[in-house]
């Protein structure tokens, strides 16, 4: 008789513990898919960004210098795994990149005298011109890239 109580009562908590086990299994799988969910949504956002950026950037609506900047930013946010070598598999967008990221912007070009944006405008414009043929090649594949994705 006792035996029969214990091993219902074994039963019974280990019917138990297998329905618990298999809601948690439930409940990290509908999680999984939110998450990817959440992370295809936050690629399909960013190449958007990068495509009309790339676009803005061939049809001279944007300046080379501001779409790199922005480019290259967005792929280095971009959540894929594992992340690709992006200075290497873009190499020019990434020379720019480096040429002008020592620029001042936003608040630090506010502070900057007239005489002073001119001469950081001037060096900005020479470097883009170096720049512009090599970048405006690389775009086709940047975008190539991102509708891969």
């Amino acid at each position: 008789m006792l035996w029969t109580i214990l091993a219902v009562i074994a039963v019974v908590t280990t019917l138990a513990l297998g329905f618990y086990a298999g809601r948690l299994m439930y409940q990290l799988k509908l999680q999984t898919a939110r998450h990817q969910a959440a992370r295809d949504k936050r690629i399909g956002t960013i190449t958007e960004s990068i495509l009309t950026i790339s676009m803005a950037m061939e049809q001279q609506q944007c300046e080379l210098s501001e779409g790199v900047i922005r480019i290259v930013n967005l792929l280095n946010a971009l959540p894929v795994d594992p992340k690709p070598d992006y200075r290497a598999k873009f190499p020019h967008l990434h020379d720019l990149f480096v040429a002008v990221s020592g620029f001042a912007i936003l608040d630090e070009r506010k502070k900057l005298s007239k005489a002073e944006k001119r001469k950081q405008d001037k060096a900005r414009e020479q470097i883009e011109s170096e720049h512009e043929s090599q970048v405006l090649a690389e775009l086709p594949a940047v975008k190539e890239y991102c509708h891969a994705l």
